[in-house]
């Protein structure tokens, strides 16, 4: 292959030329396939080729004949050529260029009679890319064994850097889909995951791939571009500086390492090389640094090694850098209107990222990562959308506006599903506008069992769109309000006049039904994004929850004050999370305390009690229970929590999910010994976790003693239905047969007792 002309050289007027003409067809008047065929027109004419065709990337891996300018036009929307298959699935597939004197003699060449392409030997093709993933292919090729040089190859690399917009836009695969050939079936996928909320989604998907706009992707003065890049360089640099000289030199260790990492890859001159060629060939400089990021995410991916294959993600983060640099900062994400059934598919997610999207028209989330204890999964249950995490290459196997459905009871995602499946769904869907429909019916009837014994039911909460459910779902209260939520989606810690207003706003949206309010509970895999306390080998043991809040007394000061100035008059009733030992507890109340008194001494309006409990999630403070009973006004089980350290099993990791069972002979004697403890205390005692919201769960619970327990909104219908139906008594004698039981799990034994006794679970 020809080299290509001297990068420092005059700039290339013949590549720029082109760009100008495919830009104008672009932006001018006329149908996305009209502009498309004039493309391939233009591309053919000025790269003097007898042939230039699109392909387009459709659902399944599956490349479509969208244009051609040279073979039989009839093949149009009717050739299509899984990846891998033939040379244009082997250039989409490996993400590369293929430069071919003679295409014919190539092992994967493969001919499509209604194409007429037998007359041509010589073949050059490149993938159109755009965020890392293949979504076309631009071809040319010749009658005669022609030579293709290393500078047309880059010339069509940077066309259909521009053409990844026009097929992204969805207009073109929208007129592709009315004219379509559909003898090649689109192939259908099963992503199978980990449940992070129950329910069931159909609808389009939606990539969560927010990326940088760039509005002008072709340059009227290169040498400009190329100031415009040494200036962003040099701004990204003084920054990468400044984040050593902040953080690094004093800590040392993993963070310095990275940080530089990065700057050595910010100063790798073949880096900055391959930016300066594309700009030269007419893009400007923004243009040319995406350009070149979509080619090494491509090239890349296919790399054996692990570790270099995760290097992308540095990639990422300095590209993201030098165009906030070069687009001075205040550079716009792509801001789309989803659809009213949206079905939203990412790698991860944080909770406010997720608020961003409109509640209403979500319907389902499929993750590559996540755990159910994750706020996120958290914020979802809120919201009631169903969730399926670690869904492996979701994102890279699951196009934009395909039909997906989002099985979460089952962990199961649905690509591109048949009419049979979507018909069973379908049914399922109406089942449970159905069940909603029951459940609704209970909400102004008492949670009491058979016998008449009252339990009360009361939600988990932390956005105000919690709150609204509570009349909705007639439950008795908060049984736990993660004060956490509010610090998570915002930009800053928020300061006690916009804590308190928050409070306030909670005392006032419950209406005189009781609220727990548990201190900050952050740590472990629930992060602030503007607070970094570094990483740690066991999060969920580390620095975390009340911890946290003990070793920052100013931060816990600020709570309290903010919850006590937010009560007014108002019963209050605050936990502490994660209290491993009663001194821990007494540390806590002593903040407390002091606070009390002070807003006594100025004379402002004090709560009407306050009630002070603890969160019990450590299975140590087993042994110091009576202590702690002496200390406590009320005391809650965090099973989530509990079980994790119980068992020693981390609830994050996929492989343990479903290996330990709170339903087993440990778990149960230990909250066995619990209830007994606070019974003969004369302490209130509540659970709040996922096995309250699980009906059969919730049976275990209520049969050992427990009047009060917190769940998840939409779990209040399937419990109270579950307790109207539970003959209490009965219950009570079947646990006592079962103190001799030592097998994994009691699951079994209890759902067999719910069908005897006809009990709705």
């Amino acid at each position: 292959m020809a080299k290509s002309p001297e990068r420092h050289g005059h700039p290339r007027a013949a590549p720029r030329r082109l760009l100008a003409r495919v830009r104008d067809v672009m932006a001018g008047a006329g149908a996305a396939q009209e502009r498309l065929d004039r493309i391939t027109e233009i591309i053919a004419a000025d790269m003097v080729a007898e042939v230039c065709s699109v392909y387009v990337r459709r659902p399944g891996e599956v490349l479509e004949l969208f244009a051609t300018q040279g073979l039989n036009p009839d093949a149009v929307h009717r050739t299509r050529l899984k990846f891998g298959e033939g040379l244009i699935g082997e250039i989409a597939a490996q993400a590369r260029p293929f430069a071919l004197a003679d295409a014919q003699e190539h092992p994967n060449f493969a001919y499509r009679p209604e194409t007429g392409e037998e007359i041509y030997h010589s073949l050059m093709g490149v993938p159109v890319l755009r965020g890392g993933r293949v979504t076309g292919v631009i071809a040319v090729q010749n009658r005669t064994r022609r030579h293709y040089t290393e500078e047309e190859v880059e010339t069509l690399q940077t066309v259909a850097m521009v053409l990844a917009e026009l097929i992204a836009g969805g207009e073109l695969l929208k007129a592709g889909d009315r004219v379509a050939d559909d003898d090649i079936p689109l192939t259908a996928l099963t992503l199978e995951g980990l449940k992070l909320n129950g329910g069931l989604g159909m609808g389009r998907a939606v990539l969560h791939q927010p990326h940088f706009v760039i509005d002008k992707l072709v340059a009227e003065d290169p040498a400009a571009e190329r100031r415009r890049l040494e200036e962003a360089f040099t701004g990204m640099h003084g920054a990468l500086d400044d984040m050593l000289g902040a953080e690094a030199l004093e800590d040392g260790g993993e963070h310095r390492d990275v940080l530089e990492s990065y700057r050595m890859i910010a100063e790798d001159a073949g880096w900055t090389a391959r930016i300066e060629e594309a700009i030269d060939g007419g893009l400007t400089a923004e243009a040319a640094v995406q350009k070149v990021q979509e080619d090494i995410r491509a090239r890349m991916s296919h790399v054996a090694d692990p570790y270099l294959r995760e290097r992308v993600f540095d990639f990422d983060d300095l590209a993201g850098r030098l165009l906030r640099h070069l687009l001075g900062g205040g550079a716009r994400l792509d801001d789309k209107e989803i659809p009213e059934n949206a079905i939203l598919i990412a790698r991860a997610m944080g909770p406010a990222e997720l608020l961003d999207y409109d509640a209403a028209r979500l319907k389902g989330l499929v993750l590559e990562e996540g755990s159910p204890t994750a706020h996120v999964a958290i914020i979802a249950r809120a919201l009631q959308i169903p969730v399926v995490g670690h869904a492996r290459n979701a994102t890279d196997r699951i196009e934009e506006g395909e039909q997906i459905i989002v099985d979460g009871d089952n962990a199961q995602v649905f690509v591109r599903p048949g009419p049979d499946i979507r018909r069973a769904y379908q049914v399922s869907l109406l089942a449970l506008d159905e069940q909603k429909a029951r459940y609704q019916a209970l909400k102004g009837k008492p949670s009491e069992t058979k016998d008449g014994e009252r339990i009360s039911l009361n939600i988990n909460a932390g956005l105000m769109i919690d709150l609204a459910h509570l009349d909705e779902y007639g439950a008795d209260g908060i049984g736990l309000f993660r004060t956490e939520i509010p610090f998570m989606t915002q930009s800053d810690f928020p300061d006690l006049d916009a804590q308190r207003q928050v409070y306030a706003r909670v005392f006032e949206e419950a209406a005189g039904k009781p609220v727990v309010f548990r201190t900050l509970d952050v740590g472990g895999d629930k992060a602030l994004p503007y607070w970094r306390n570094g990483n740690e080998e066991n999060p969920a043991l580390g620095w975390r929850a009340i911890r946290v809040s003990l070793d920052h007394p100013a931060l816990l000061e600020r709570q309290l004050r903010a919850l006590i100035e937010a009560a007014q008059g108002r019963p209050l009733r605050i936990m502490f999370p994660m209290i491993a030992e009663v001194a821990e507890f007494n540390a806590a109340r002593e903040v407390l305390d002091r606070e009390l008194a002070r807003q006594k001494k100025e004379g402002q309006p004090a709560p009407e009690t306050v009630d002070v409990g603890a969160m019990m999630e450590v299975p140590g403070l087993l042994f110091q229970l009576p202590a702690l009973l002496k200390r406590v006004d009320f005391l809650s089980i965090g099973s989530n929590d509990l079980a994790q350290f119980l068992f020693a099993s981390d609830r994050a990791n996929p492989k343990l999910a479903d290996r330990y069972d709170e339903l087993s002979p440990a778990f149960i004697a230990v909250l066995r010994q619990v209830v007994g403890e606070c019974r003969q205390a004369q302490v209130p005692l509540s659970l709040c976790g996922e096995m309250a919201g699980r009906p059969i769960d919730a049976m275990a619970l209520v049969g050992l003693g427990f009047r009060s327990i917190s769940m998840a909104t939409p779990c209040i219908g399937p419990v109270k239905e579950m307790i109207r139906s539970l003959p209490l008594a009965a219950l009570e004698v079947f646990l006592e047969s079962l103190s001799d039981d030592n097998g994994h799990s009691l699951r079994g034994r209890f759902e067999a007792f719910a069908l005897e006794h006809g009990v709705a679970v």
